[in-house]
């Protein structure tokens, strides 16, 4: 079948291109009702769809974004993704998501993929092994933010958690019930931000109590070795009291563990999470959270990368924007 064209349309409706194209691109001001409604049943009857290659290369823009997260399966990926998305869909831009798996190849050919497609910029959870690239992008002046995460040397502007304020105070919350004996696991993922700020966190605040740091209560594992972590920590001569979770993987399978096991929570151990999960409320008992504010996040790095994109305002590079946590406290402690 001949492809469609504005030119088509225009015919059809009796009208100009130009004024077909202003139709296209929501430009009303001078348009009759009826001139609209001509042009909207002419695009129905010939099934016109506009050529979106041919208008970005006139606008000089996709109107899109694209999106990197380090590894879907978090909460806190899924949920900074759906704040992204709704606040470009409000500014009339596209989101286009990928997985990069925490593995830097393949962060570095979605990053190639995406500029290919001419995406008007990036928001990117980095690996941290493509700094190389990150700073190219930074020289080059294109829109880019991080989400989560900071890479030395990279003065790219980053939206996170204030990370060891979030650990210290799910550590903090465990010494006011009376835990001393508290140990942490994370994930072992490189060096990334989250991590080692946590641990941080943790460490700081044991200081602050006159509380002991010991070194075998600390596990930064592989997913799948967690529930092997859990083992080794509970068949210590003198095991941990409670435990923190450094994100919401490393929760899932400490659970998976007390149940295999039927350690019980409270009683054997208590627990505490970092990222609020789906199932917290009616897990029995219910588990206390500390919890990150996803949606404004994601929320505040879309607003970012547009105003960047649009070139509304100057923004400073190298800014990082810490977001406060929040204590859920329910029965796990």
């Amino acid at each position: 079948m001949k492809k469609v064209t504005i030119a088509d349309v225009a015919q059809h409706a009796n009208v100009s291109k130009s004024t077909v194209s202003q139709y296209l691109n929501n430009r009303f001001d001078y348009m009759r009702e009826e001139t609209k409604n001509r042009i909207e049943e002419s695009i129905k009857e010939l099934g016109y769809r506009p050529n979106i290659v041919a208008r970005s290369l006139k606008q000089k823009s996709t109107t899109t974004i694209g999106v990197i997260v380090a590894n879907i399966l978090h909460t806190f990926s899924t949920q900074v993704i759906r704040a992204i998305e709704d606040t470009c869909q409000e500014a009339e831009f596209h989101t286009i998501v990928c997985n990069a798996d925490d593995d830097p190849d393949k962060e570095r050919k979605y990053i190639e993929m995406l500029r290919a497609k001419q995406v008007d910029g990036i928001i990117l959870l980095p690996t941290g092994d493509n700094a190389a690239l990150y700073n190219e992008m930074l020289t080059e002046g294109y829109p880019i933010v991080f989400v989560d995460r900071t890479v030395p040397d990279v003065a790219i502007p980053s939206m996170l958690l204030d990370n060891e304020k979030a650990s210290g105070m799910g550590i903090q919350h465990f010494i006011d019930r009376g835990y001393t004996k508290i140990g942490i696991i994370t994930n072992v993922i490189r060096n990334v931000t989250p991590r080692m700020e946590r641990i941080t966190g943790y460490k700081n605040t044991m200081n602050a109590n006159g509380l002991d740091i010991r070194e075998d209560y600390i596990k930064s594992l592989e997913v799948s070795r967690i529930r092997e972590g859990v083992h080794e920590l509970l068949s210590l001569d003198d095991p941990p009291e409670a435990i923190l979770a450094g994100n919401d993987l490393t929760l899932i399978e400490i659970l998976k563990y007390v149940k295999e096991n039927h350690v019980k929570v409270p009683e054997d151990l208590a627990i505490i999470g970092i990222d609020d999960v789906s199932f917290a409320g009616f897990y029995e008992p219910g588990l206390t959270i500390v919890a990150q504010p996803t949606f404004e996040i994601g929320k505040k790095a879309a607003e970012f990368l547009l105003n960047k994109i649009q070139k509304k305002e100057d923004q400073d590079e190298g800014l990082v924007f810490r977001f406060d946590p929040k204590l859920i406290i329910r029965e796990s402690c």
